[in-house]
């Protein structure tokens, strides 16, 4: 998938041209969708609106910071030059991996707007239909498929995909419980190394701790230890099969 870009003084807009017609400087601007928002997911930082874009439906998210730099600036980040805006960023690496057959949202549109030495960013994604988070599914008891998640994770990480913040917000599972990945700001492409279990450990600490909630089910380590037995026997497999 090839993104085209456009732009002008201050601003600019990395976009699928089979999806966004006409790109301009205000096309993320919340009163250009207020008639279309169908819904909204998440608060404060991660909250993201949903649209209706035509037929589809689109999930749009604004970049903030947390922690304690967020209560300063929001969303302001250091410009360093368009390719090196997280919105363009995490759009090229998400078309990257929607292009290897991964199951990631596919990309829409990726903006920025600049004031001095700042910029806040944007970013627009087709929304999977059905989806849950697995942490939603998971307080609400549902039947989960431990063995298909680590297959998935065992997909990004052969391709050498990053999460930087894997967990089980940002896990996906569909109307036939198929995973996803979304939120890849701050993700990369590595080489196999230390971080691939790394990865893995952050989204148990946030399985355990999504646990320590009030009324949710506890952690269960047999569980667990499916989706890792998933991920090695995947690994495995692809390993013999790269054997001469």
């Amino acid at each position: 998938m090839s993104g085209v870009i456009a732009g002008g003084p201050g601003w600019g807009l990395l976009h699928d041209p089979a999806l966004v017609g006409d790109p301009r400087r205000d096309w993320f601007a919340a009163e250009a969708w207020e008639k279309r928002m169908t819904g909204h997911a998440g608060r404060g930082r991660g909250r993201v609106r949903f649209v209706m874009a035509g037929d589809a439906q689109w999930a749009l998210r604004h970049y903030r910071r947390g922690g304690l730099v967020g209560r300063l600036v929001s969303d302001r980040y250091a410009w360093l030059g368009a390719e090196r805006t997280r919105a363009f960023r995490e759009w090229r690496l998400l078309a990257h991996l929607h292009a290897a057959g991964l199951p990631v949202p596919r990309p829409v549109a990726a903006g920025w707007t600049r004031e001095g030495l700042f910029y806040s960013a944007d970013l627009a994604t087709v929304l999977i239909p059905g989806a849950m988070p697995l942490s939603a599914r998971i307080a609400a008891g549902a039947d989960i498929d431990w063995r298909r998640i680590g297959q998935v994770l065992q997909d990004f990480h052969a391709a050498g995909a990053c999460h930087a913040d894997l967990n089980a917000h940002n896990i996906l599972l569909d109307a036939e419980g198929e995973p996803w990945l979304l939120d890849f700001d701050r993700g990369r492409l590595r080489p196999p190394g230390a971080w691939q279990a790394r990865n893995l450990e952050r989204l148990r600490r946030s399985l355990e701790k999504i646990a320590r909630e009030p009324s949710a089910p506890p952690f269960s380590a047999p569980a667990w230890a499916e989706l890792l037995s998933s991920y090695d026997a995947r690994r495995d497999l692809r390993f013999r099969a790269r054997r001469p």
